[in-house]
């Protein structure tokens, strides 16, 4: 299947979801006090979104695929930052859990989408 848009991409629609998740986090109560944790996991979690579009409308696959890696490694540091939310008790094991898969598939499906075009470069 040949895309045509960035929002058709299945990677990028589970980012969107993870940014989604997280966002419901952040505007938690217990979690809103920390204005340093939530900007970051926040920004992070906007960071694989948006590495994916931008890296999308690139002409180069080798581009492209520097731009997934980015997005790949925002996935990795939102799991970093869910572990900070647990310690400080912002988030339920749960809610952990939940999040931490999301970002691990999410973290697959570029890793998986990155090695098709590294494959086929």
């Amino acid at each position: 299947m040949k895309y045509t848009r960035f929002e058709d991409l299945p990677c990028w629609q589970k980012a969107r979801d993870l940014c989604r998740t997280v966002n419901r986090l952040i505007n938690k109560q217990q979690f809103s006090r920390d204005y340093g944790l939530k900007d970051q996991i926040w920004r992070v979690a906007g960071s694989a979104m948006d590495n994916i579009a931008e890296g999308f409308d690139d002409s180069s696959v080798k581009e492209f695929v520097k731009f997934l890696g980015y997005a790949l490694r925002s996935c990795s540091e939102v799991q970093s930052q869910l572990y900070r939310a647990l310690d400080c008790g912002y988030i339920n094991q749960d809610e952990f859990d939940e999040t931490y898969a999301l970002a691990g598939d999410c973290r697959a499906q570029i890793k998986g989408f990155r090695g098709y075009l590294r494959k086929k470069n």
